[in-house]
């Protein structure tokens, strides 16, 4: 006997509780596999574009402060550091060990302007004790490239006033450090490529990438899914329980 798609629905009965929980977890699981997919989509762009300009010859900085989008171009500089004006960016850790990122204002001697160069990753194993750095104090030759993150970041400011240096912090913008020091200088941070003067430079591009985005969107809908298939089976399993025994009769068959 074919059942109509009216009578069935009149026999699918889930319950109150059930239908409310569905109604607000199952719009909100699918909306944030989307929002993981578009994560992922943008990150991806962001990996597009960092491998794209990777690759192109580094321009200088004069020519920098001409680019509306400086993101990843590589810069060629040359230049003296600012020893005095230091800064370790703590928790940065890297296969598993503890450590810091030292951050150095760079003069570079084409443009004339002051620039925030990320010199790369120190270990800091025993905290009692501070990190060991040095500095050049010749001019050098340096290759580096534009980090723009992105979103902003939490920031830990110190004191001006009596803040030592060099600074421990965990975020630092540039435009913050140039109007403390009263100098003009790049809205962003560069980071250093492999040569002189220069640490551990094994950059990761995003703290999460497209993939691991695409993986938790998947996780999501599956969630969803299997929330749609248990609200259905409760309300045909609660329809069977809620027929009296008995009330059923035997047809005759004619033959």
């Amino acid at each position: 006997m074919k059942i109509s798609i009216a009578s069935a629905a009149k026999s699918f009965r889930p319950g109150l509780a059930p239908t409310l929980t569905v109604l607000v977890l199952l719009p909100l699981m699918v909306g944030l596999g989307f929002w993981q997919l578009s994560r992922g989509h943008e990150k991806q762009l962001l990996v597009d574009s960092y491998a794209e300009r990777r690759v192109a010859e580094p321009v200088s900085g004069v020519q920098l402060n001409d680019m509306a989008d400086p993101a990843f171009r590589r810069v060629r500089l040359r230049g003296q550091f600012d020893a005095q004006h230091s800064v370790l960016l703590d928790n940065r850790m890297r296969d598993g060990k503890a450590g810091v990122e030292l951050l150095q204002p760079f003069h570079d001697q084409a443009s004339g302007q002051w620039l925030l160069l990320n010199r790369g990753w120190l270990p800091w194993p025993d905290r009692r004790i501070s990190p060991a750095f040095t500095t050049p104090e010749q001019p050098l030759n340096l290759d580096a490239w534009v980090y723009v993150a992105p979103g902003e970041t939490f920031q830990l400011h110190a004191d001006p006033a009596t803040a030592q240096w060099p600074r421990l912090l965990t975020a630092l913008h540039p435009a913050a450090l140039w109007a403390e020091l009263g100098r003009t200088g790049f809205a962003y941070e560069l980071r250093a490529e492999a040569g002189p003067a220069v640490y551990e430079t094994t950059w990761p591009i995003v703290a999460m990438g497209p993939e691991k985005h695409m993986g938790y969107a998947v996780q999501w809908f599956a969630m969803a899914l299997a929330l749609l298939a248990l609200y259905l089976y409760l309300g045909w399993h609660n329809t069977k329980k809620e027929k009296p025994h008995g009330s059923g009769h035997e047809s005759t068959q004619r033959v």
